[in-house]
């Protein structure tokens, strides 16, 4: 009998790629609600126990709904809001943050997937605080620039909007730049810093596509570390991982306008990350990743895939 998954939210932007990357599969049994049954709480609720599994594609307090009709069944979650992240009693779905991860997540009960955000900082920073590169309490910053669908639906509005021309911009344009992004308790969290990144968040004039960029002071490298332990670091890490490439250490003199596209892994679920040293001893290192794929969706549905023992 094929797994009976049910999407909770199937028409936001996250819940319709994951709908699209799931309405091929032969193995599964995916159901969403109509229009009108979207609209009825007892609808949602019946439909998510009958489930072996649900994917929650909601805004936080909705999630939260969801998941209290879950107690007592045996529906297992997959939830792609906020509001779990740093819950207890749910395992973070990012399967390459450290030995045992995967395991954690094929064998639970209730998984939170990664904000696209996190997910990229997390694959550079967290090898760094495990093999004592980086302090727990070293003063980082962080620096992201993604396409607009990052924001669901009112941010595509916005920025598709012809009368504000925003698609006509170019340069970035910050956000959050006075109040704390709902992100960085799951960054800290998860990387094991204890003191909070100054992060600096951007949108820009494409759809999707993300590049995440964590800039290392020379101070704050531990050891004499150097552009190459950096490096070493991470493909120790993810050797083994098919959905994470460590690039090869790059050389300033070889890098060009277009070498950190953040676009470039769009429409797969693989994030390529990049050490850039410098002369001084100050490195660069650099996440790309598809917001609405490894960083949404294609995330979702690694896990589901993992939960039903299928990856």
């Amino acid at each position: 009998m094929r797994p009976r998954i049910f999407i909770d939210g199937s028409v936001g932007t996250t819940g319709l790629r994951i709908r699209e990357r799931l309405g091929q599969r032969a193995d599964l049994d995916v159901s969403v609600l109509s229009d009108e049954a979207r609209k009825d709480p007892a609808a949602r609720r019946d439909a998510l126990r009958a489930a072996d599994v649900a994917i929650l594609c909601l805004p936080d307090d909705a999630a939260r709904e969801a998941a209290a009709w879950a107690e007592g069944a045996p529906t297992r979650l997959i939830d792609a809001s906020t509001a779990h992240r740093v819950a207890d009693g749910w395992v973070y779905g990012l399967p390459e943050l450290a030995p045992g991860q995967r395991e954690a997540i094929a064998a639970a009960k209730r998984v939170s997937n990664p904000g696209c955000w996190p997910t990229g900082f997390l694959l550079l920073a967290r090898p760094l605080l495990d093999a004592g590169l980086l302090a727990p309490d070293a003063p980082l910053t962080v620096h992201g620039l993604s396409g607009y669908s990052g924001g669901g639906k009112p941010l595509i509005e916005k920025w598709e909007d012809p009368a504000r021309g925003l698609l006509s911009l170019v340069y970035e344009a910050p956000y959050s730049l006075a109040a704390r992004h709902k992100h960085v308790p799951e960054m800290m969290r998860w990387s094991g810093l204890v003191s909070e990144p100054q992060f600096v968040p951007a949108v820009g004039p494409f759809r999707c596509g993300m590049r995440v960029e964590l800039p290392l002071p020379a101070g704050l490298l531990r050891g004499g570390a150097d552009g190459k332990a950096i490096w070493e670091a991470l493909r120790a890490r993810y050797e083994n991982e098919p959905d994470v490439r460590v690039l090869p250490l790059a050389e300033a003199a070889a890098l060009d306008e277009r070498s950190f596209d953040p676009q470039a892994c769009n429409d797969t679920n693989r994030v390529d990350l990049h050490v850039v040293p410098h002369a001084s001893g100050h490195v660069l290192a650099v996440a790309i990743l598809d917001n609405l794929g490894k960083g949404a969706a294609g995330a979702a549905v690694q896990n589901l895939d993992l939960m039903l023992g299928a990856r």
